[in-house]
């Protein structure tokens, strides 16, 4: 059964949590900070999501690995969404963001994988972490987000259908 705070046109049937996923999938393919970045989104169920980042030297800093503030992206992106799919309303801002370098990475596939922990009204937390392409853990962090007074649907990349 949908959740009561669902838009009436998400509703309909068991496929209205899978709408509102594809909805966030569209919203953040349509962010224009994701044209600096090689990422896709996917989110597998409640609570859950996955992104796919392709790390290349644009994103170096002088010692030849990765940036911190890739790092950042790709944790905060991944628990963000993963708290975002429990909010089928409003738009989540993050409010805090704790995050844990423990390996660099140079180049490569690197997967972020984010989980919703708590929270379903005003305020949720969601951790996620990053795999390379050994299969080695890069860096986890765990977020503070916000339910914000943006309407999902107002905003132009999300829509209830593809």
């Amino acid at each position: 059964m949908p959740p009561d705070h669902m838009p009436d046109d998400m509703k309909s049937g068991p496929s209205g949590a899978d709408l509102h996923y594809r909805a966030l999938e569209r919203l953040y393919d349509s962010a224009p900070i994701n044209d600096v970045f090689a990422s896709k989104l996917e989110i597998p169920a409640e609570g859950r999501s996955r992104l796919t980042f392709t790390v290349d030297e644009a994103v170096f800093h002088a010692a030849g690995a990765a940036h911190g503030t890739i790092y950042f992206k790709m944790l905060d992106d991944a628990a963000f969404y993963a708290a975002n799919t429990m909010a089928t309303d409003r738009f989540l801002l993050t409010t805090s963001f704790n995050l844990h370098f423990t390996k660099p990475v140079r180049a490569g596939k690197v997967i972020a994988e984010g989980r919703w922990v708590s929270g379903k009204r005003r305020v949720f937390v969601a951790e996620a972490r990053l795999v390379d392409s050994e299969g080695d853990e890069i860096g986890r962090g765990t977020g503070t987000f916000m339910r914000s007074r943006i309407a999902l649907s107002g905003l132009p990349g999300y829509s209830a259908v593809g």
